[in-house]
C-alpha cells in the first residue's frame, strides 16, 4: 500500500523551490483569468515578483496556452467550429453572418464588451455541423434562423 505522506514528502525532496514555485502558474493563471476574463498584465507582473520567477517566464508560460488571454474579452464567448464536417456543412457562412450582426471579426471583441467571436479547429461534435459554442453551451445542427436566434439573445437586436 502507498503512503500518500511518504509518497509527497519525496516528491518535496526532489523538487528545487523554484521548481515548487513554478508548479502553481498554471493554476494561478486560471484562478487571475476567472477573476479578470483574461490575465492583466499588472497581475502577471505581482505574480512574477511573488514567486520570484522571471517576467518572460511567467509570459512565456501563459502564452504556451491557448486557453489563456492577454486581452480583454467580452462577456459572452461565441466560438464557432471552422474543422472540416462544419466547414463543408457551411461554418464560413455562419462566421460571416457573425461577424455581420455583430460587427466585429473572427478573433475580436465587441467595443461594448459584450460578445468575444473566435473560430476553432474542431468542437468535436461533427455530427452536429456547423456547430458553434456560446458560453461552453454547444449548439449543433445550425440553420440561419438557429444563428439569427443567437445573435438575437446576445445582442438584443430587433429583427
Amino acid at each position: 500500500m502507498i503512503n500518500v505522506q511518504e509518497e509527497m514528502e519525496i516528491v518535496g525532496d526532489i523538487l528545487t523551490d523554484e521548481q515548487k514555485r513554478r508548479a502553481v502558474l498554471i493554476h494561478a493563471f486560471h484562478k487571475i483569468q476567472k477573476e479578470n476574463n483574461y490575465l492583466p498584465e499588472d497581475k502577471l507582473v505581482a505574480l512574477s515578483e511573488e514567486l520570484n520567477i522571471p517576467l518572460s517566464d511567467v509570459y512565456s508560460t501563459a502564452s504556451f496556452y491557448k486557453q489563456f488571454y492577454f486581452k480583454p474579452r467580452g462577456r459572452n464567448i461565441v466560438c464557432v467550429c471552422v474543422g472540416t464536417a462544419c466547414h463543408v456543412r457551411g461554418a464560413q457562412d455562419v462566421v460571416h453572418q457573425l461577424e455581420k450582426d455583430f460587427g466585429i471579426k473572427a478573433g475580436e471583441t465587441a467595443s461594448d464588451m459584450s460578445v468575444t467571436l473566435e473560430t476553432v479547429g474542431c468542437v468535436g461534435c461533427c455530427g452536429l455541423a456547423p456547430v458553434l459554442v456560446v458560453n461552453e453551451e454547444i449548439v449543433g445542427e445550425l440553420t440561419k434562423a438557429k444563428t439569427e436566434g443567437i445573435i438575437d439573445s446576445i445582442t438584443q437586436i430587433q429583427r
